[in-house]
């Protein structure tokens, strides 16, 4: 019996599902204490919110889930401005660290110099740069795309400057006597060595794209689902918060995921674990 419950691939999605209907059930019930309730939210309440967010035309009667219906002709706005924060300060961070870290990988002199300025930037704390940000740029939102791409641009430069350095000897060596150029050994040695370390920093950066993106909202802004969640924590409306977090949460996911497809369509090449092992 326990054998065919097992976790295996065939009922992995089974189980994930029932942990989290696990994690909702115990949720639900710690929050019927009033007390318990106001700090940690109920998840109907959560869900009431969500709904009432992106289909008020859907809604019952019930009072229930009737809840924060002002936010309901503003949302999209808000996550539509949040969206855009963090897909372009992804974009612009992932084009900057891939061309700094190719840079810095091929040049040694240069790497030798700039590297303890890069280490002691890649060690501050990038939210103190938020005031800095919102006195050059404003606070629309191009300080909130600045603050992300500076978490993002790290993550991208140093996985594709440590592999373009871990470039086999041998493979550049033999792409040499070819009689390849650097142009070719950019092409087709050094990018693909790299891309797999690319996508790896790709799925962390989605992440930091939306925390940029949420805490230049939360330090000044008069849009966002950082925004929405702010004014919820003034009014104590936890209910809210977790309504945001959720948003958030789930498009982060949806992002990933679409890098996650790109990254199957351009790693078909590369061998599966599975096949590494056979060979």
């Amino acid at each position: 019996m326990w054998n065919t419950l097992r976790p295996n691939d065939r009922n992995l999605r089974a189980w994930q599902v029932g942990v989290l209907v696990l994690v909702l059930a115990i949720w639900q019930l710690a929050s019927r204490d009033e007390q318990t309730a106001f700090f940690i939210g109920e998840p109907i309440k959560v869900a009431g919110r969500i709904w009432s967010w992106f289909l008020p035309f859907a809604l019952p009667a019930n009072a229930l889930f009737a809840e924060g219906l002002e936010g309901r002709a503003d949302i999209y706005v808000h996550l539509g401005v949040t969206l855009l924060e963090t897909v372009l300060a992804f974009g612009i961070g992932t084009l900057m660290g891939l061309a700094f870290g190719l840079w810095l990988a091929l040049a040694p002199t240069a790497s030798a110099i700039l590297d303890p300025y890069v280490k002691a930037a890649n060690s501050m704390p990038r939210v103190i740069l938020a005031p800095i940000f919102g006195l050059w740029f404003g606070l629309g939102i191009w300080s909130k795309v600045a603050l992300a791409v500076t978490l993002v641009f790290f993550i991208v430069f140093f996985n594709v400057y440590q592999g373009v350095r871990e470039v086999s000897p041998v493979v550049l060596a033999n792409a040499r006597m070819l009689g390849a150029n650097q142009r070719q050994l950019l092409r087709t040695v050094y990018l693909p060595s790299a891309t797999s370390w690319v996508f790896s920093s790709l799925h962390t950066s989605v992440g930091l794209a939306f925390v940029g993106a949420v805490v230049g909202e939360y330090l000044g802004s008069a849009r966002g689902v950082g925004y929405l969640i702010l004014q919820a924590e003034g009014t104590f409306d936890v209910n809210t918060v977790f309504a945001g977090i959720v948003v958030l949460t789930a498009f982060a996911l949806a992002l990933d995921g679409l890098v996650g497809r790109i990254e199957k369509r351009l790693m078909k090449w590369q061998p599966k674990a599975g096949e590494t092992e056979k060979l």
